[in-house]
């Protein structure tokens, strides 16, 4: 069964596996204890230490080990923030960073801080510029991530931190999703990772912090990882993290070469084997292995079952797969589709022959969810006499005001109006998003008794 979701959780890598076996052997004692056990189990945590510094690009004495990716990014958060607390209270952030800094970011708010979003284009990418008219002489940190975990759009990371630097703000990286290809470039303050994103076992998580940035961990104190990760090493997780790491770089370059261009054979299909689709992110700044695309008139949620029924794990951004039922911030950001969202992120090793059966398969599970669902069909425009046209979509989800709103469309003269009434929040994004896609104008919202009222002229 093709494994298509490795931006979520890479499989073990083999590295991993045998460093983790070898290290349950030598790595289980104290490595603070002086007797030989605890030496050797200092050795192997070191080693691991200067390996990972290595692939970051830092000194060992800068780099840390945590308990997970999101524990690093809220460790570097809070303790540039307490760090610099003179300075001010002011943190500054993209529009779509992983949900552990807006969390960050939100708990800094309640404690009476501020923080900016910095807006992204169509593609998820920031304009450095942005960042340079966020910041402010209270702003404490900046954050920004090195690639997006949703559509694998990479950041002008190395831009903006020349013009973090230059106003005198850190900037704290999450490099989540990118460092397994590759080191981060730039002149980054503080940077975060997470193991299991690149092959090694989960619960280790990658915390640097640049000699010269004023730090100040929180919590109480401890004696282990400089203060900065308090609790015991679990030593085997880290030497097998630190091992793969060095694997997988290893391998980067040719894998990174071989995964973009099945990547690319997505990209060019999806638009020609399903009507309707926008392949979302940056065509061509964008990590090598990751591909999303969103389709009209449906669910992501239905589609990832039938897909999995089929043989196929992939993941979606779409406000349906998630537990709290609303859209994508991600997607909400970037202004496209967030419904019927498919991310497609290829481990090592995926093959043609896995690629080509994919898209031999979704064709006909985003057919069947659409016929489910009383999808409109593309049909020829028909002559129409009413000017304008309600629809209501009160206590129904999209895709489903959306669907309506494409049945009905042509039943309004080109100039013509379309209302759809909705309570739900995903309307919101997906009817202008539909409405750049079928190339129709969306007039705007407005107030209604329940829900909002959302405005379609038809153009064509």
């Amino acid at each position: 069964m093709p494994y298509f979701d490795a931006a979520s959780s890479a499989p073990l890598h083999p590295v991993a596996r045998q460093a983790l076996l070898a290290s349950l052997d030598e790595g289980w004692a104290d490595p603070a204890r002086l007797y030989r056990e605890g030496r050797r189990a200092a050795m192997l945590l070191d080693a691991a230490r200067e390996t990972a510094a290595e692939a970051v690009g830092c000194r060992p004495d800068e780099l840390v080990f945590t308990s997970s990716g999101t524990r690093a990014v809220h460790s570097a958060v809070a303790g540039a923030l307490s760090g610099r607390r003179r300075v001010g209270r002011h943190l500054v952030l993209s529009a779509v960073e992983h949900s552990s800094v807006l969390h960050s970011a939100a708990a800094l708010e309640s404690e009476g801080g501020t923080f900016t979003e910095v807006p992204v284009d169509r593609t998820g990418a920031v304009d450095p510029s942005a960042y340079g008219r966020a910041l402010r002489a209270d702003t404490a940190l900046a954050c920004l991530q090195s690639a997006n975990h949703e559509v694998g759009t990479e950041q002008p990371v190395e831009e903006t931190a020349e013009i973090c630097a230059g106003a005198g703000v850190p900037l704290l990286v999450d490099a989540a999703q990118s460092l397994g290809w590759g080191p981060v470039p730039g002149r980054w303050s503080l940077l975060a990772a997470s193991a299991h994103k690149w092959g090694g076992p989960a619960g280790v998580g990658l915390l640097a912090v640049r000699k010269g940035v004023r730090f100040a961990p929180q919590g109480p104190a401890d004696e282990r990882e400089s203060g900065r990760a308090p609790g015991y090493e679990n030593i085997p997780a880290i030497v097998a993290a630190a091992a793969s790491l060095r694997a997988v770089r290893a391998e980067a370059a040719a894998e990174a070469a071989r995964l973009r261009v099945l990547v690319d054979r997505i990209r060019a299909a999806v638009g020609t084997l399903v009507p309707d689709v926008e392949v979302v992110g940056d065509p061509a700044r964008r990590l090598p292995h990751l591909v999303t695309f969103s389709c009209l008139y449906v669910d992501g949620e239905t589609v990832l079952h039938e897909l999995d029924r089929a043989g196929f794990s992939v993941s979606s951004g779409s406000s349906c797969t998630s537990s709290t039922l609303t859209p994508s911030h991600v997607l909400k950001a970037m202004g496209v589709l967030t419904e019927g969202n498919v991310r497609v992120s290829l481990p090592a090793g995926t093959t043609e022959e896995e690629v080509d059966g994919f898209l031999r398969v979704l064709p006909g599970v985003v057919a069947g969810v659409r016929e489910r669902l009383g999808a409109p069909a593309r049909t020829s425009p028909s002559p129409a006499a009413r000017p304008s046209l309600v629809v209501d979509a009160l206590g129904r989800r999209c895709p489903i005001p959306v669907i309506e709103l494409a049945k009905v469309i042509e039943g309004v003269p080109v100039g013509g109006t379309v209302t759809v009434l909705s309570d739900d929040e995903a309307a919101r994004l997906d009817i202008p998003a539909w409405c750049e896609m079928r190339e129709q104008e969306y007039v705007g919202e407005q107030p209604a008794d329940r829900g909002s009222a959302y405005v379609v002229r038809r153009l064509v």
